[in-house]
């Protein structure tokens, strides 16, 4: 049956290249559309029932990774000309497209009563950006007053102020969100070096840009250096500028492949699935190498081309095929597990690992019985010393010390079966960014002064109407934020309860 597809191969070879070569152009037209992704991973399962209970939560509250904060400390914060350059710089912010809205001291609402009809209204407590120091002085002080505020956009204790950005969320689920992360960072980083402060920025839209566009400049980094040591790897032992080129003209290939088949699949580029194009190349490779050496091997016995080569495909074909697919099979057993990631990751790669083999299989031979024979100079290393005395070693301790190899063999495997049991489960959001990074320090300001920004969301449901703000209610959800606030990992906990309180500071003039 080899025999018969190698000869079908060298029969067909000019139709077969065409197919792929306009294959290979329609594919690269969507692989250029391939989009990163710029949220978390999706590793939990869809019907696990916490993250159902998130989605429901999510709809009846909204997004909750959608706030970027920035941070600084500032003792004379309300000096005339710093605090103007502060109104400025939320002014500036709030014009950025898909900033939806600037939440700091300078845009911080107060509760005010009226007198004669006994209701509460709203009002801006800093009304314009220009102030006579009497004017500050006076709004300083009914803005420390407001206990709402502290430990949310200010801590008292360490002089440090916060201003938090809520951005589009449909905006940050797209690659624009780059450049509105960016126009933020550059008019915080503007207003810092004005003021000589050192700004803070933080948030899950900072981390998640950060994080997906490291991830998208090391894939490519990871991709380029597979490239280039696979390429030197091959001139090594090959001596032939021809076999390095069609070998990367088959991986090649594949990864246009790859990338095309993630768009058409309606996945995005993530963590694991970026890994599938050095991924096809690491695995293509091999099938080149397997190819091309036995060829080689068959051209140097008998110097007959054609026949070497069906002898290639012959012999060659069956090795290939079952190490493609069993590595195949080993990465789409990924898609018979609950998490989307992984069923994402384990599709593509096991069927673009099966593709490589195809492409192996018919352009390799093809391309090969159009090129010169080899000549001396391509199939020395056949002969070469050094690689004859590596075998030959090898040759020697797989034959005569098998009792030695059966020891170190098992006692790896107990080591290894040690070392599984030790495996410790980590979620850090931050894990692929290095501690000396400028985010990370942000993120541990943060942390240090206002206890951090991931939200936690605590659903509180009555099960009657308007049960929420009724006194009892009112009372316990007090009691449960005290003893939140007791644990250090907490920042001060934000419900309806503290809403009341500001509501009730208000109607007391203040008290």
């Amino acid at each position: 049956m080899w025999q018969r597809l190698a000869s079908l191969v060298l029969k067909y070879r000019l139709p077969l290249l065409i197919v792929i070569g306009v294959s290979t152009l329609g594919m690269l037209y969507f692989a250029l559309k391939v989009q990163l992704t710029y949220e978390f991973a999706k590793a939990i399962p869809t019907d696990n029932p916490k993250y159902i209970d998130y989605i429901e939560f999510k709809k009846k509250f909204g997004d909750d990774g959608n706030v970027l904060v920035v941070a600084f400390t500032k003792e004379n914060f309300f000096e005339k000309s710093f605090f103007q350059d502060f109104v400025t710089l939320n002014d500036n912010l709030k014009k950025v497209e898909s900033v939806n809205e600037v939440l700091s001291a300078a845009t911080a609402l107060n509760l005010m009563k009226n007198d004669s009809t006994e209701k509460l209204y709203s009002s801006s407590l800093f009304q314009k950006s220009i102030y006579t120091n009497t004017e500050l002085d006076s709004l300083k002080k009914l803005f420390l007053s407001l206990p709402f505020y502290n430990g949310l956009l200010y801590n008292q204790q360490t002089n440090s102020y916060l201003i938090a950005i809520r951005i589009n969320k449909e905006v940050l689920n797209s690659a624009a969100r780059v450049s509105v992360v960016n126009k933020i960072q550059n008019l915080t980083t503007q207003f810092g070096e004005k003021n000589s402060v050192e700004m803070h920025l933080s948030g899950l839209p900072l981390i998640r840009t950060v994080i997906a566009t490291k991830v998208a400049a090391e894939l490519k980094l990871f991709l380029l250096f597979s490239f280039l040591l696979t390429a030197s790897i091959l001139y090594l032992f090959f001596r032939s500028i021809g076999a390095v080129v069609i070998s990367m003209v088959v991986v090649l290939i594949g990864v246009i492949f790859s990338l095309a088949s993630i768009y058409l699949f309606g996945f995005k580029i993530t963590l694991l699935t970026g890994l599938i194009p050095p991924l096809i190349v690491v695995i293509g490779i091999p099938n080149c190498v397997y190819f091309i050496n036995k060829y080689h091997n068959e051209y140097s016995l008998h110097q007959n081309k054609i026949k070497s080569l069906v002898r290639m495909v012959k012999q060659m074909g069956i090795v290939t095929l079952f190490t493609n697919l069993t590595a195949a099979i080993g990465f789409g057993v990924f898609c018979y597990t609950k998490s989307t990631i992984l069923n994402e990751f384990g599709l593509v790669a096991s069927l673009n690992i099966m593709g490589i083999f195809l492409v192996s299989f018919i352009f390799l031979p093809a391309i090969l019985s159009y090129l010169p024979a080899p000549k001396q100079k391509h199939t020395n290393y056949l002969e070469s010393s050094w690689l004859v005395g590596i075998l030959n070693f090898l040759n020697r301790i797989v034959f005569n010390y098998r009792k030695w190899i059966y020891g170190i063999a098992t006692l790896a495997i107990i080591l290894a079966i040690v070392g599984i049991t030790k495996l410790n489960t980590n979620a850090y959001i931050v894990d692929d960014i290095p501690h000396t990074d400028k985010i990370y320090k942000d993120l541990k300001y943060i942390e240090a002064n206002y206890k951090g920004v991931m939200p936690l969301e605590i659903l509180v449901d009555t099960k009657k109407k308007n049960g929420a703000t009724t006194l009892p209610t009112l009372n316990k959800l007090n009691q449960l934020s005290a003893i939140i606030a007791t644990n250090p990992e907490f920042s001060r906990p934000l419900s309806v309860a503290e809403g009341i309180k500001f509501a009730r500071q208000a109607y007391y003039n203040g008290n």
